[in-house]
This record gives C-alpha cells, structure tokens and sequence, in this order.
C-alpha cells in the first residue's frame, strides 16, 4: 500500500469492493513495519474506507 486511498476515490466503489478493499488494506497494515510510511498509508486508507462504510450505513439507518 503505497498511497493513501481518498474518500473521493472510495466513495464510487460498491459495498462489496469497499469490503474487498478493506481486506486487501489490512493485509498491507500487518505485512508493513511499525512506524513505516506503508504502515501510515494503510492505517489511513483503512480509516477512510471505515468512514466511508460507516456514513453509508448512517444514510440508511431509519430516523427516531
């Protein structure tokens, strides 16, 4: 994981590839070293892709 993935970017996926994307994410977190840049990368792809999944499930969870 070499870039940080934006929420621009993620926010076009379906659930299944934000799913998909998160999985590939964490493999890149537990293969990088502590306090590398791939390390920093994947931690903050992996909140973006979080935000992202967490925001769609708010827009569709019903109103009190």
């Amino acid at each position: 994981m070499s870039k940080i993935i934006t929420m621009f970017e993620l926010q076009r996926l379906s659930q299944a590839e934000l799913a998909a994307m998160q999985r590939k994410v964490c493999d890149a977190l537990t293969r990088s070293a502590a306090g590398s840049a791939e390390r920093r990368n994947a931690l903050a792809s992996l909140e973006n892709i979080n935000r992202v999944m967490n925001m769609r499930r708010a827009l569709k969870a019903p109103s009190m």
